[in-house]
């Protein structure tokens, strides 16, 4: 059974870009399921009404439905034991709590600083506004002013990598010689860049470069050939 899944997208409805449903979208590829995706915006809220959801991902695998990309990978495992397991042990779920926390307060914030105007210019002119309302709101300035001063900004970006960056120097992946639900943390947060801004975030000689480049070829290259910018 095809699970369907609810996923932000803008103006264009082939160029998904939320970093949580990358999350998702991942994880559903590591336990081998087919995914259709349903195309969301921002102000189709009540379309996800039957999930007493507001945003995505939502998905619906037969009878059940699951919002929020942190419950669904904690389904997923649950539901589909036979397949590899995205989160581990409970010591290993515990742990990625805090690569989580990291991903969702620090390392989507020094990108938002950076691609902010670009999902701004992604969205079809129904959905600007209240792209443009509702962020400049929570951030306390507006769009253009908040993403000033780009060269800091990445700079910043290369300081939130540091500790990221010292564990794929050593391996594959944040989940060792394979990818884990880890990986998919972080990874959904460039694939969210890399979906609406052309800004190059990484040199080629860093060790997250080649680390998202592994990212970008797995399950037969799922995220690389996603519409994107070149990286």
């Amino acid at each position: 059974m095809t699970i369907r899944m609810f996923d932000l997208c803008g103006r264009d409805a082939d160029r998904p870009f939320s970093p949580y449903c990358w999350r998702t979208r991942m994880a559903l590829a590591h336990k081998g399921l087919a995914v259709e995706s349903v195309p969301w915006r921002f102000i189709e809220k009540d379309r996800l009404a039957f999930a007493n959801a507001t945003t995505v991902p939502v998905i619906v695998d037969g009878d059940n439905i699951v919002a929020d990309s942190w419950k669904i990978a904690l389904y997923l495992d649950d539901r589909y034991r036979d397949a590899p397991s995205l989160l581990g042990d409970a010591a290993s779920t515990s742990a990625m709590l805090f690569i989580r926390q990291w991903a969702d307060r620090v390392l989507h914030f020094a990108l938002l600083r950076i691609v902010v105007l670009d999902i701004y210019k992604s969205l079809d002119e129904a959905n600007q506004p209240y792209f443009r309302e509702s962020r400049e709101k929570r951030l306390g300035t507006t769009l253009e002013k908040f993403v000033e001063g780009q060269d800091a900004h990445l700079a910043r970006l290369n300081e939130v990598l540091a500790p990221a960056r010292a564990v794929v120097a050593g391996q594959p992946y944040f989940g060792g010689e394979s990818p884990s639900y880890a990986d998919y943390i972080v990874f959904g947060a460039f694939q969210w860049a890399r979906a609406v801004s052309p800004t190059k975030l990484l040199a080629q000689d860093d060790a997250m470069h080649a680390w998202r480049g592994r990212m970008l070829g797995l399950y037969d290259g799922l995220a690389g050939k996603a519409a994107g910018y070149p990286v």
